[in-house]
């Protein structure tokens, strides 16, 4: 009867040690993984923002320099159309504020598409979930 305890205890079967080491390890390389993936997924979001919100500032560099010499124009050249002096500027007026809401509304546009790291923050959801279930199981 000796003889086939000695052989259990040098079964192939791992430890417990073994087991919890071999999780460890496991947990560790899942949550390194995650948060290269956060990493990418962030990368890619500030990649994509600051596309958009150059492409805001530049729209309003441009739209300011060019609406000041066309609104200028377009005034004086309706002033000399007949129309007075106010009634001119308060057209160029209009289309500038026109021109603004579009400008803003394709801004805006290319803003909404920036995304965060929503894939990272699910796995690391599932990771804490998995954890948590593998803590409270019975012993």
């Amino acid at each position: 009867m000796s003889t086939q305890t000695s052989d259990r205890g040098q079964s192939a079967d791992p430890t417990i040690r073994e087991l919890v080491g071999s999780a460890t390890r496991d947990v560790s390389t899942i949550i390194s993984c995650q948060i290269e993936l956060a990493k990418t997924e962030l990368r890619d979001s500030a990649r994509q923002a600051g596309s958009a919100f150059g492409l805001l500032a530049a729209a309003a560099v441009m739209g300011f320099l060019g609406f000041v010499f066309l609104l200028v124009t377009v005034a004086y050249v309706l002033v000399q159309l007949g129309l007075p002096n106010w009634a001119g500027f308060g057209i160029v007026t209009l289309l500038l504020l026109i021109v603004t809401g579009i400008l803003a509304a394709v801004g805006k546009k290319h803003a909404d598409r920036v995304k965060g790291p929503e894939h990272s923050v699910a796995q690391l959801e599932q990771t804490g979930k998995a954890i948590a279930a593998i803590g409270s199981a019975p012993r």
